[in-house]
């Protein structure tokens, strides 16, 4: 007996797909006739109006700098027309409470003496405050030299184009950290 119900579920199962692919037919079938009956000039020219509308949005009126101090990552879009500079959306001062964080931020403009001219948008990741502030002014000091190739020679000798190098040690096994040693113990 159990047989005979399978089957009769099968059967419905079956009859269900079936009913789906003739719907998905006719849908297709529908789909067909409308590109069909619509002239080829109409789809280029819609496309050509998508492209256009692509082109415009890519208008580049930004200079960008990637930095990266540790684990932060800075990525900063210089812009010449308005004058905020915004880190993850908030104002830096506000982002970087500490004064030393915020001198840091504003060093590379310092240098150039053009605080206030520019104003930037940052979007930093990962790290401490400490290190997010140091790949900023890194970012900060690759979007001015994109901006004008003048300012290398000295951002390069203020050692604002320097990514450093320096990074967390790895723990070894059988250490407690990097190099610390566990407790010797004479007994």
């Amino acid at each position: 007996m159990p047989r005979k119900k399978s089957t009769i579920s099968d059967e419905k199962s079956v009859k269900a797909t079936e009913k789906e692919k003739k719907e998905k037919k006719t849908e297709t079938a529908i789909l067909e006739k409308k590109v069909s009956e619509t002239p080829k000039t109409e789809i280029l020219e819609e496309e050509v109006k998508i492209e256009e509308k692509e082109g415009e949005k890519k208008a580049k009126n930004y200079y960008e700098g990637v930095g990266s101090r540790k684990t932060a990552t800075a990525r900063v879009r210089l812009y010449t027309k308005n004058k905020d500079i915004l880190i993850n959306g908030k104002d830096y001062k506000i982002y970087f409470p500490l004064k030393k964080w915020q001198a840091t931020v504003e060093a590379p403009f310092e240098k150039m003496k053009c605080l206030g001219k520019f104003g930037l948008t940052a979007h930093v990741v990962g790290g401490g405050l400490s290190a997010q502030a140091e790949a900023v002014r890194l970012g900060i000091s690759r979007a001015l030299v994109a901006f004008n190739p003048d300012f290398k020679k000295r951002l390069r000798r203020a050692g604002y184009l320097t990514r450093d190098s320096r990074m967390v040690e790895r723990k070894k096994y059988g250490l407690k950290k990097a190099r610390r040693a566990p407790q010797w113990s004479k007994r």
